[in-house]
């Protein structure tokens, strides 16, 4: 069972949001809180998997809640749920750590789908987000420095960023999953992050790798 906890302001959106999850099986709400704080003192006392964040609310915001709880609770996967797509945000958010963000308009199918897959591990970014992130890598590298990568992990790296699956990263490749989780751990222990986030957001700061 998924235990999920509902961080927004609104209590219109948090009552649909409910709905939306109690007709799934494998999913439970556990808890509904109005603001940041909220979300902070919950992760401090509830056993819970999956925190769905609200990034505009009143007090302490989303964007402190989620830097608190990452540091204080790293094994919560927060999913922000979001109207706000501005470049800053997005990038604010995605440097601490969190494993998804959403736009509000998701659908349904799409908002389950991606709590499961954040439960299983996987970051999940919207499509707009992720034209984001590719958006800043339309254009040659502007820096040699590569952190020790190699040529077969700068690739991989490049296939972080675009939002692939282990699997879809083997097959283009022509190499196992496992031999990509390798790699992985690889990039990760050289570019001194935890998670493929984290890579992606040091490829496009960086613009280590280039998209044509």
């Amino acid at each position: 069972m998924i235990r999920v906890v509902i961080a927004d302001d609104h209590p219109l959106l948090r009552e649909g949001l409910r709905r939306i999850l109690e007709f799934e099986d494998g999913i439970q709400v556990v808890c509904e809180v109005g603001d940041g704080q909220g979300a902070i003192n919950v992760s401090r006392t509830l056993d819970f998997d999956i925190l769905l964040m609200d990034l505009n609310m009143p007090g302490v915001n989303g964007l402190e809640a989620c830097r608190v709880i990452r540091r204080e609770k790293e094994k919560i996967g927060i999913l922000v749920l979001t109207v706000d797509d501005s470049d800053e945000k997005v990038f604010q958010v995605l440097q601490l750590g969190v494993a998804g963000y959403l736009l509000k308009d998701v659908d349904p199918k799409t908002l389950v789908d991606s709590i499961h897959k954040v439960y299983n591990g996987q970051p999940i970014l919207s499509p707009a987000v992720t034209g984001k992130l590719l958006g800043q890598l339309t254009n040659p590298p502007h820096t040699k420095e590569t952190y020790g990568l190699s040529e077969r992990e700068l690739q991989i790296l490049t296939y972080v960023v675009k939002g692939s699956s282990n699997r879809e990263i083997g097959q283009a490749l022509f190499i196992s999953e496992k031999t990509v989780k390798n790699h992985l751990s690889s990039i990760f222990r050289k570019l001194e992050v935890d998670d493929r986030t984290q890579a992606a957001l040091k490829a496009v700061k960086l613009k280590m790798v280039y998209l044509d």
